[in-house]
């Protein structure tokens, strides 16, 4: 196990830790932790197991060593386990994000890109942000190609985003900041820590289901740094954010890719 930040072969530790280490280097606000190279996440050792205790709750996330890169993102295909906590969580989620390298439908994305269908898993470990809200944003639209920022959003963890709980927020600009959309969804869930550990469904009410997630100075603070983003990774990137109160979070930077 290394610091996250010195986990800079992805040969070793995978595309998601490498990335995250090169945005923590270049100074974007990271969240700094741990990563178990794809040796050590099948049988990680007690010491492991009491470094990542120290840190408290935690999000234990997938590092396939062809993850997020240039030619595929893996988005969705792998596990990420969230507000881990107890030896024994702990040790259970880093086997259940090993063993997603070969759930059915990352074998059969592999297997669309002509990818190996041996994947090697590492393992990335951080303290859990526990977001009043999240998203995702990218710096290139997604569908359409625009050279312009998109960014969804919605109340609490950004799992409602990713997992298509909730109609989050859409949100666009240009480069020179001219809004081009604002669109409010219907975000009637949001995704909390539970007291015990993993996450648990708050419904919320209609007047906040319904309201504005980014004020105008939340989409200044995610255009600086998706701007960051850009220039650490030399091209187009998704990434995902999330705000606790005014203190924005980089928790993933990689290519715009299929």
């Amino acid at each position: 196990m290394i610091a996250l930040r010195d986990a800079t072969d992805g040969a070793l530790y995978g595309g998601k830790a490498a990335g995250l280490a090169s945005c923590l280097r270049a100074g974007l606000p990271v969240p700094d932790g741990w990563a178990l190279d794809w040796r050590e996440a099948l049988d990680p050792t007690a010491s492991t197991i009491e470094a990542v205790l120290a840190l408290g709750p935690v999000a234990i996330r997938s590092s396939a060593l062809d993850e997020d890169g240039a030619a595929a993102s893996f988005a969705g295909q792998h596990r990420t386990e969230v507000n881990v906590v107890g030896p024994e969580p702990v040790r259970r989620a880093i086997a259940q994000v090993a063993a997603s390298a070969r759930a059915p439908s990352a074998l059969a994305y592999r297997a669309r890109l002509g990818l190996s269908a041996n994947p090697r898993m590492a393992v990335v470990v951080q303290p859990l942000v526990d977001a009043d809200c999240a998203g995702v944003l990218f710096t290139r639209h997604p569908v359409t190609g625009a050279d312009e920022r998109v960014a969804e959003a919605a109340w609490g963890l950004g799992e409602t985003v990713v997992a298509g709980v909730v109609t989050p927020d859409v949100y666009r600009w240009s480069r020179t900041g001219a809004r081009l959309e604002t669109r409010i969804g219907d975000k009637g869930v949001a995704i909390r820590p539970a007291p015990t550990g993993g996450c648990e469904e708050v419904v919320l009410g209609p007047e906040r289901a319904r309201a504005r997630v980014l004020s105008d100075e939340r989409l200044a603070a995610l255009d600086a740094l998706a701007a960051r983003c850009e220039s650490t990774a030399g091209a187009a990137v998704d990434i995902e954010w999330a705000f606790v109160a005014n203190r924005l979070f980089l928790l993933q930077s990689r290519p715009v890719t299929r």
